[in-house]
């Protein structure tokens, strides 16, 4: 499922990213890889607020439907 679509304020891992190579890579530097956990804080139909490691991040709607999560 989406990070859109996971349950609020539950640790959830990333199972795969489906966006371009290069969106891919500057998601890395983020911190949000594959493998790695990442928590959904807020959603709303423009994007979402998330923890990943120690930081929130906020992503635009469409970039959060290309991380799929378990």
């Amino acid at each position: 499922m989406p990070v859109t679509l996971a349950p609020a304020n539950t640790p959830v891992r990333i199972l795969k990213i489906t966006a371009e190579e290069k969106v891919r890579k500057h998601l890395l530097e983020l911190g949000i890889t594959e493998g790695g956990g990442i928590t959904l804080i807020s959603s709303t139909a423009n994007g979402v607020i998330v923890i990943v490691k120690e930081g929130r991040l906020c992503l635009d709607g469409a970039l959060a439907k290309s991380i799929l999560v378990g």
